[in-house]
């Protein structure tokens, strides 16, 4: 389990509050989708939770471990992954090297493309591809989801997953989410703005303003989210 206790984060330049006394946890097993407004402190909650910045104030936990002071690298080894919103590309670097470097052994081709073929790709296609320009976006990013399958981390954190990526990558990875949720294989938090994927989640918070103002069974929250937007549509059609 991924527990945020009582973190605050104030902007390096300004000293501007982000994130307010939030406390979070992603449970064992389960997938927890993160949403909330544009600008609300969400991916500056996974940026926390992996380690690439540090917190003002308050204590990452996983497993009961304070690993606060871990870098990113750190929390990397003991089972804690990051998809970026960006993947980024690596010239001449193979996608079987890049998930040879992931699981950290050598693995045979027919164990890449098992997990290849788990985001929608033809795997036969892409074994020998290099990471450059020659790769879609969305191609990129189902990718990096394959290099943390492939690790079976503890916690993977995807920041919005479907930024910037074509709709048939879209559903694959939607497909490749609940793939996870069914199989219960380490926990998920992911960052989405996405119905669909919210869909996948097991539990849904809204981060606001940096501050944590719902948490609770897909089922009770979505129909919330729903409704808010729905009266917000209202409200804009009335002006």
């Amino acid at each position: 389990m991924l527990r945020l206790e009582n973190i605050c984060y104030n902007a390096p330049d300004d000293g501007a509050p982000i994130i307010r006394d939030l406390s979070l946890e992603v449970k064992d097993g389960e997938i927890l989708v993160v949403t909330g407004p544009n600008g609300g402190g969400k991916s500056t909650a996974a940026r926390l939770a992996m380690g690439i910045i540090k917190p003002t104030s308050g204590k990452i936990l996983l497993d009961g471990t304070d690993v606060t002071g871990l870098d990113i690298t750190e929390r990397a080894r003991i089972g804690i992954g990051y998809a970026f919103q960006a993947p980024a590309r690596f010239k001449g670097l193979t996608v079987k090297r890049l998930l040879t470097i992931a699981a950290g052994r050598e693995i045979d081709d027919t164990e890449c493309c098992r997990y290849l073929s788990c985001v929608g790709l033809c795997a036969g296609d892409y074994l020998n591809r290099t990471l450059d320009a020659t790769l879609s976006g969305g191609e990129l990013k189902r990718i990096e989801v394959a290099s943390l399958l492939i690790r079976q981390l503890k916690v993977a954190i995807y920041d919005e997953p479907e930024a910037g990526i074509d709709i048939w990558s879209f559903n694959m990875l939607v497909n490749a989410f609940s793939n996870l949720g069914r199989e219960k294989s380490g926990a998920l938090m992911i960052i989405s703005h996405q119905e669909r994927v919210m869909q996948t989640a097991d539990r849904i918070a809204v981060v606001a303003e940096g501050r944590l103002t719902d948490i609770g069974p897909k089922e009770d929250i979505l129909p919330k989210l729903t409704d808010i937007f729905r009266r917000g549509c209202l409200k804009t059609q009335n002006n």
